[in-house]
Parts: C-alpha cells; structure tokens; sequence
C-alpha cells in the first residue's frame, strides 16, 4: 500500500457481537497504529441486536508525519460516516450485511473482512420452521458493494487454534494488506497484549494466510441439513451393540444413517430400552413403506419417519432442559463464546416462566391429571408458579437445583407428560399407516408435518395446535389427487409465519371448511 499517496486518515468500522472481542480486537489495531509512528483514535456505540447486542467500533489513524509542523492535532471523527469507510471488519456475516444497509460499504473504497459463521437474530429463531436469512444473498450484496470481500469463517478458524475469532480476524486484516504495517508489528501487538500469546498468534497466522490467498465465491451450506454420520461398526457400549446390529439385519442400508442418529437421540434421551422401542416403531414404518411398490417413495418414507419419530420420542421436557443446561460441554462453549481465561469466574443466570402445565406434566400421570381436572387446585396453585424465575447454574444451590429436576429421568416414564407424548405419537402413526395403503405420497407429508411440534411450555403447545390442525387437514384432504401437494403446501405456510395468517389464507384456498 502506497501510504504517501492516499487520503487520510484511515477510517475502519468494527462491528461484533456481544462476547466476541470486539474491544480487543480494537485495542489491538490501536495500538498497533501508535508503535507505528501514527495518531489513532477509537470510540464505541454499544446496540441492542442479535444475541448479547452488537457493537460499532470506529478506529480513525493517520501517520504523524502528515501533521502541521506547528503543533497542532488532528481533530478525528467519533462515528463512521457513509461513504468514508476504507475497512470494514464484521464478527458474523448479518453484521456485514448492516454495514452495507448503514452504507459503510463503497465500491470505490471499503474492503470488507467478515466471518461467513452465523449467530441467529431472535427473529430468524421466533419463525415456526426455517426463518434463517439466505446467507448466500447477503454474501453476494456485500461483495457487490466492497471494493473487496475477504470472508471465512474465523470462528471455527480460532476453535481450530483454541484461540477467539479476534485474532482471527486482526490475522486477516493482516494478510489484507489494506494498512501499511509488516506482519510483524502486528505479532508484535499480540505479544505486548500478553494474555493467550501463542493460540492468538497460531489463529492470527492461519487467518492471515486465509486472507493472502485469492477469494473465491463458495456455496453456502444449507443450515437446516446437516446429513448423519455413518453408521458405525461398533457401538459407543456393549448394552447398544444389539441395537445397531438390528439395524444392520432388518433395515434397508439407504436408511442405516438417519437410523443410527436417530437412535443415539433416544438413547441419550432415556436409554437403551427407549432404543428397543424406537426400533419397534421403526420396524412397523418399514413395514408400511414397502406397501409403495416404489423404491424412492419407500426410501423416503422411512428415512423421513426415521428422522421425525426420533425427535418425537425425545421430546423437550424440563426434565431435559436441566440436563442439558447442566452438562459440562455447555459450561466450556459458553467461556469460549465469552472469551473467558483460565482462572475468570462465568456467572450463567438462567431464566424459566413455568407454568402450571409443566408441574403436571412432571408429576405421576394419574396424579397431574388429578390437579389438572381441580380448578380449585388450579385456582390456588397457578397464581404461585405462573413467574418468571432465575436461577444461577454456575452456582452450588442453582446447579444442584437443576441436577435434580435432570435425575427425574429415571421417572420419566411415568409422568403425566410421557403418557400424553406416547399417545400423541401412536395417534399420529396410526394416520401415517392408514395413508400409507392409499397414498404413500400424503403418508410422507404427514410424517413431515410433525416438524411444527418442537420446543416446551408454551412454544410446544404453540406447534402441537398447528400440527393438530395439520392433521385434521389431512384427514379432509384425503382422497383428493393434490392431498399430497395440499398437505404440502399448508405445512409450509404454518412453519414459515408464527401470526398463522399465510396458514388461514392457505387453508381458505383450498376451500377446507372453517371448522377443520
């Protein structure tokens, strides 16, 4: 880069995510520009986006040597201006995209670094299927506004080094060669930080490495697909070794993968006898499948139910939510996400709003359903426990707590949820095996439709009401030739609008009565 010959000062604009390091990755590049014989000024507008808020940083630089002989300072800017941004540097793809909507991206002018890894907005979560942006879309606006894109995804790039994705991408501003300072002042920078040297600098290196090479525009993965892994030869224990080999002598070897996924779902829901039954379920599926007299249609049949039964069998329950908040795992991504060293304390706070509902749903069936047929009991109880509460799982007291609600597993089977979950399923089975001998085309999209059930307390009950009707629209709609594409086409309208307006204007279409 010629710096004699541009305009100054330089002007980048940072925008990350809350617990990204952001604030490093600030800190760094002006301190960088300060050992390098320059003036840099950095200020902060903290947003409120995304997960934990998205922050805009602005770095403004320029060379002492360009400054009046006579004393005088450089007055700086504290905001990017549209239009005057030379570098923009996002954490995760949509910040990139804001930055284009913002107007910080010139095609004249700004070079873009941005991590193509994705962090869901609350909106894209709140939609009933897949409400996920097109990522490919925002890729191809931003480059087609940057003078240059340089994108990867820094984040696995700094889990691959056990490093943050701030070096990440102070690596990949380096092998941009948009500043005029050698890779060297920039390790230097890292070291004079002190804090995680050598993780920092292997993902700095890797990224910057990354950013040399020329960019290529590359397919984004679909994020709703992720394909299972193979079916492995030997189980994870002796006590599931039968299970796979089940699989291996009854089912086709087309559906061996969605299988063996589908079963570690159960198993780590409950055990190995919830594996047994899972099996059961899958071997009348089969059955019904090959009722197609066609090959394809049999395939998906099964491999579908395999995926759907799945998740209906391992159901969101508190009993499951406490599990999960309480594993070890989850403890290490979150001071990963956070950028937590070795020794800082993470407080995790964790929020529930139970309702009466799901205290009926953990006590013994006879007994739940009992309190819910009391209205006196209802009456009394319901004003007790319908509020929000926050418990503090990193502590003794609120990891306990929810230790114990996860150990009501071994009582699961029992409850009054377990029950209604079972005939819910059994119920719905029975439909997909009465369509099965008629229609194996709407057999499919029934098995389909229970994608809208997902989630607990009032999300699950949100979905099973659109899956209920669902069901009674496959019931109206068989024996019609379009049952199938009809079906189809109201599943799609319910998982993509959570108001249910696309839903009532499908269903009205089809000239289904009101009632349905």
């Amino acid at each position: 880069m010629n710096g004699e010959a541009r305009k100054w000062p330089i002007a980048i604009a940072v925008q990350a995510l809350g617990g990204q390091g952001g604030g490093v990755l600030v800190d760094w590049i002006v301190d960088l520009a300060e050992h390098g014989g320059f003036v840099a000024q950095a200020t902060s507008v903290a947003g409120v986006a995304q997960r934990t808020g998205a922050t805009i940083y602005y770095i403004e630089m320029l060379p002492r040597s360009v400054l009046p002989a006579d004393g005088r300072q450089a007055v700086l800017a504290q905001m990017p201006v549209p239009g005057e941004v030379d570098i923009v540097i996002a954490s995760e793809l949509m910040e990139a995209g804001r930055a284009v909507q913002r107007g910080f991206v010139t095609p004249d002018r700004t070079v873009v670094i941005a991590s193509s890894h994705r962090n869901y907005s609350a909106d894209e979560k709140t939609v009933p299927g897949n409400g996920i942006a097109d990522a490919t879309a925002v890729t191809e606006a931003v480059r087609a506004q940057a003078r240059r894109l340089i994108e990867h995804d820094m984040q696995a790039l700094a889990v691959r080094h056990a490093s943050v994705i701030s070096a990440s991408l102070f690596g990949a501003l380096a092998g941009s060669g948009e500043l005029p300072f050698a890779q060297e002042a920039f390790e230097e920078t890292v070291r004079r930080g002190g804090v995680g040297v050598e993780p920092s600098l292997r993902a700095f290196r890797a990224a910057a490495e990354l950013a040399r090479r020329p960019q290529q525009a590359a397919p984004q993965p679909d994020p709703m697909i992720t394909p299972p892994s193979p079916l492995p030869q030997r189980a994870a224990s002796a006590a599931l070794q039968p299970l796979v080999d089940r699989i291996r002598r009854v089912f086709p070897e087309a559906a061996w993968a969605m299988l063996g996924a589908g079963l570690a779902r159960v198993v780590e829901f409950q055990d190995a006898a919830y594996g047994e039954e899972y099996l059961d379920r899958m071997e009348r599926v089969l059955e019904w499948a090959r009722r197609c007299g066609n090959d394809a249609q049999a395939h998906a049949l099964t491999a579908e139910a395999a995926r759907q039964v799945a998740v209906a069998m391992a159901y969101d329950d508190i009993i499951r939510v406490a599990d999960l908040k309480t594993r070890s795992e989850r403890f290490e991504r979150v001071r990963a996400e956070v950028g937590a060293r070795a020794g800082d304390v993470v407080a995790i706070e964790e929020y529930f709003h139970p309702r009466l509902e799901e205290l009926c749903s953990l006590l013994p069936a006879r007994l739940g359903a009992w309190v819910e047929s009391s209205p006196r009991l209802r009456a009394w109880l319901g004003p007790r426990l319908d509020r929000g509460r926050r418990v503090r799982s990193a502590t003794v007291l609120g990891y306990l707590q929810l230790r114990a609600l996860a150990q009501l597993r071994r009582r699961r089977r029992g409850t009054l949820r377990h029950r209604r979950e079972r005939a819910h399923l059994e119920a719905w089975l029975a439909r997909v095996e009465a369509a099965s001998a008629r229609d194996p085309a709407l057999a499919l999209e029934i098995v389909r439709c229970r994608r809208l059930v997902k989630g607990y307390s009032d999300t699950h009950a949100r979905g099973t009401s659109r899956f209920d009707r669902m069901m009674a629209a496959a019931d109206l709609l068989a024996g019609r030739p379009d049952a199938a594409a009809a079906l189809a086409r109201l599943r799609e309208a319910a998982l993509g609008d959570a108001s249910g307006a696309k839903l009532q204007a499908h269903w009205s279409a089809l000239g289904l009565p009101a009632s349905g």
